[in-house]
């Protein structure tokens, strides 16, 4: 079921654009910086959990840092579009710790993945024990991120 679109006003766009840049911001900081009372501030941020724009909170970890170095690109072929096929490999990958996204795409592919892994042998491992393996899938192919360019974690609100 699709979620309806929210209209989001100034105010909105103003605690949207501070969560995403400082998320831990307490409601104080939060009204000072968009000029609201703080019960206002707490209302709208609630308002938007509740609606669904805010859809959860959390920390954005350096990849590399943690030890997960290699973005890997892989798109995967079904055996059929049919829904049930395309619900068992939505569940089953969904299951997969290195899918860090999973996309329905148009196109050549069914569905195109973005895995963290360590290192090629760990991909290997991933590819070998875990996708292909996944029933209906028929051809997997993959392509090594060799450099991040671009990278947002804020959406241009």
């Amino acid at each position: 079921m699709k979620k309806p679109v929210v209209q989001l006003d100034s105010f909105d766009r103003k605690l949207l654009n501070l969560l995403q840049r400082r998320g831990r911001s307490s409601y104080v900081e939060l009204a000072q910086a968009v000029n609201l009372s703080e019960s206002a501030c707490l209302r709208r941020v609630r308002a938007l959990e509740e609606t669904g724009v805010i859809a959860r909170y959390a920390a954005v970890i350096d990849e590399r840092i943690a030890g997960l170095p290699l973005s890997v690109f892989v798109t995967v072929t079904l055996s059929s579009q049919a829904e049930a096929t395309l619900s068992a490999f939505e569940k089953a990958v969904a299951n997969v710790r290195e899918v860090a996204e999973c996309y329905l795409m148009t196109g050549g592919s069914d569905y195109l993945l973005r895995l963290v892994v360590r290192d090629v042998d760990d991909l290997e491992r991933v590819h070998a024990q875990e996708l292909t393996r996944i029933p209906g899938v028929v051809r997997v192919s993959s392509s090594i991120a060799m450099r991040t360019v671009v990278k947002r974690a804020e959406l241009p609100l």
